[in-house]
């Protein structure tokens, strides 16, 4: 499922100005960036159960990011805004990028990539939630993929 047509045309309307002349968006989603160690995640269930005598449970996520796929970039938007695209976060050439370990995750219910950036040791993961998991192997398809 793609985003809605209110948050599309809000993503747009935020990379529109980070464009170059004849630079075509190929594709818009929302997923999470980065991943969680299952150590911090145990940890902040502890600590919020404890201090919250069982009643509440917490869970820590990767950051939500709104991304846009472009035919010479990856642009990625803070999620972080109230459901609106924040500011640019990270602007990847289509050169320094490439895609591997793609995958289903969560009993089919989430895609998983992970995408390597030249210069950079560690990579990053990127999540497709369920509602996006379909956005996950298009993505992948408009980057050059890891062997």
């Amino acid at each position: 499922m793609a985003l809605n047509v209110r948050r599309n045309r809000q993503l747009h309307e935020t990379a529109a100005p980070l464009l170059v002349e004849g630079e075509r968006v190929l594709l818009t989603t929302l997923a999470g960036v980065g991943s969680v160690s299952v150590r911090k995640r145990a940890l902040t269930a502890a600590v919020v159960g404890a201090l919250s005598a069982g009643m509440v449970i917490a869970t820590v996520t990767p950051r939500p990011m709104y991304i846009v796929l472009t035919d010479r970039r990856v642009l990625f938007f803070d999620g972080n805004r109230g459901g609106k695209p924040g500011k640019l976060m990270v602007d990847l050439p289509h050169e320094y990028v490439t895609a591997g370990g793609s995958k289903k995750a969560l009993l089919g219910l989430q895609f998983v990539t992970h995408l390597s950036v030249a210069g950079q040791e560690q990579g990053l993961k990127v999540t497709f939630p369920v509602q996006h998991r379909g956005d996950g192997p298009r993505f992948v398809s408009g980057l050059p993929v890891t062997r």
